[in-house]
């Protein structure tokens, strides 16, 4: 089975990863809620920012699908009522493995 995996790349306002690092895990089981599994998860203090993998079985045009359902749902919505709003920009692109 394909498995994809997309690497989300958040730059966040100077001083508030606490704050963004407080609400993170509310996001996680909703992910997986929707069949996600976060891999990993990094700070990098220095540049204030936070890089995480987000994998789902199938391919890009799946993964697509299902994060449109995701983005939509009340779970998601309920969760970031008391999303921090910390991130002024983001990268988000699939990948694989290079080894």
């Amino acid at each position: 089975m394909t498995t994809t995996v997309q690497l989300r790349r958040y730059a966040v306002e100077p001083g508030r990863m606490a704050d963004f690092l407080a609400w993170f895990p509310s996001i996680v089981p909703v992910r997986e809620q929707f069949g996600f599994r976060v891999l990993e998860a990094w700070v990098d203090e220095t540049n204030d920012a936070f890089v995480w993998a987000v994998a789902l079985d199938g391919d890009e045009d799946h993964f697509r699908e299902v994060e449109t359902t995701y983005n939509a749902s009340p779970e998601r919505t309920t969760a970031f009522q008391t999303f921090p709003k910390v991130i002024t920009s983001q990268v988000n692109s699939f990948v694989r493995a290079a080894l």
